[in-house]
Order: C-alpha cells, then sequence, then structure tokens
C-alpha cells in the first residue's frame, strides 16, 4: 500500500463521532496526537494553534458550565462572525447532513423540539471524555483562524489513526466569554471551536451515518 492509499484510507475512516464511551484516552496517545499534528503548514510558519485539554472531572465542570448557560438562555456571543447564509449547494450539503443525523436517532424532520434537543447535545460534549478548546492570537486575525483550521484537520486525522474518535465543534465557539471565564483564557486569543474526543460507542445510531462528498469534478475549476 502506498502512502496516498493510507492517507486516503484514515480520511475516510474519520467521521464526526456523537457519542462516547466514558473511557479516557491516555495523555501519552493525547500527547502523540498532538505531537503529529503539529507538522502541518501556518503562515510564516506561525504555529498560532494553542489547546486547552480537559481531563476527568475537569471535562464534567465544563459541560455544567455550559448547560448552566443553556438553561439562563445566555444570548451567543462568538468572537468571529458566523457565515451570513448557506446559499446553493453550501445549503443543500448542510440540509443533507442534518436530515441524515435525524433519521439516525429517529427524529422527525418536522419535531422542532426533537431537533432542538439534539443540537444542546453539542453543548453536553456527546458526553465525551475529553474537549480540546483551540484558540488563535486575535491579532493574526483571520489568517491565524485559516492555520489553525489546518490544525484542527491534522489533529482529527491524527486521531483517528490512533483509534480516538473525535468531532469538531463550531458550536462551543457561540458561548466564548463562557469558555474564555471558565478557563481563564487571554482575551487577545480567539476561541475558534472545540474538539471532543474519546473513544466512540459503535453501538449509538447516531455513529453509522456518513456524509456524502462532493466530487473532483465538483471542486476543480481547470485552467490551460
Amino acid at each position: 500500500m502506498t502512502q496516498i492509499d493510507t492517507f486516503t484510507d484514515i480520511l475516510k475512516a474519520r467521521s464526526s463521532c456523537r457519542a462516547f464511551r466514558p473511557d479516557p484516552v491516555d495523555e501519552a496517545v493525547i500527547t502523540r496526537i498532538v505531537e503529529t499534528a503539529r507538522h502541518v503548514p501556518s503562515w510564516c510558519n506561525a504555529q498560532p494553534w494553542q489547546l486547552t485539554v480537559t481531563k476527568g472531572a475537569a471535562t464534567d465542570r465544563f459541560r455544567d458550565a455550559l448547560a448552566q448557560e443553556i438553561a439562563k438562555g445566555t444570548p451567543p456571543a462568538a468572537d468571529l462572525d458566523w457565515p451570513a447564509s448557506y446559499s446553493g449547494v453550501y445549503g443543500d450539503r448542510r440540509r443533507a447532513c442534518g436530515f441524515q443525523l435525524y433519521d439516525a436517532v429517529g427524529i422527525d424532520k418536522a419535531d422542532r423540539a426533537g431537533r432542538a434537543a439534539q443540537m444542546v447535545r453539542n453543548y453536553a460534549l456527546f458526553d465525551a471524555p475529553h474537549v480540546a478548546i483551540v484558540t488563535s492570537p486575535a491579532e493574526l486575525g483571520a489568517y491565524g483562524a485559516l492555520d489553525s483550521g489546518g490544525f484542527v484537520t491534522a489533529f482529527t486525522l491524527a486521531a483517528t489513526a490512533l483509534g480516538v474518535a473525535t468531532i469538531a465543534q463550531a458550536a462551543i465557539a457561540a458561548y466564548a466569554p463562557t469558555v474564555r471565564n471558565h478557563f481563564g483564557l487571554s482575551q487577545d486569543r480567539l476561541i475558534l471551536c472545540a474538539i471532543s474526543f474519546g473513544y466512540a460507542d459503535e453501538a449509538a445510531p447516531i455513529n453509522r451515518f456518513r456524509t456524502q462528498r462532493a466530487r473532483p469534478a465538483d471542486i476543480i475549476d481547470w485552467k490551460a
């Protein structure tokens, strides 16, 4: 098997896990994931990404802090602007993913309460034993966030190669002030996203669906 075959297999094996077992991941395994992911490229080799990683009771305390904000009805306050819209094919893909998710857990598309309850599962971190908060220096703006996105991808792929399940969660960034205050993070760092991770509950129906991918012909605009 060639290196590209191995890499492709890891990419295809990765999926967003939405049901985790409680078993913790050994600290040495987490460190190895980061050891691998840190080799991604970045603008001027700035390597802007930083992680705050929880384990044990620290994960539960963070889960509780998010639950309290949701219960209070605290309005979202993200450091970065949300997408203005999902038009055309982007909206189609977003809806298709959502419908696959609801079908997997038996939620009718018309069941708004059920869909809302499933959304709130984001803030329970899908019961993952660990979460990594990804931050970048505010002074680097969009380019620091872009570089950190590459790191998030590499983290999820390295985790997959080691048998660790992940889900990158922009939803957590909606409560940036809560995240910042809870972990004592500096105001000069942007809260970009979270990566909840652990070992997948393979029996959970929600972990069985897979999203479709655009073809190369849908992505490439050749010029000659």
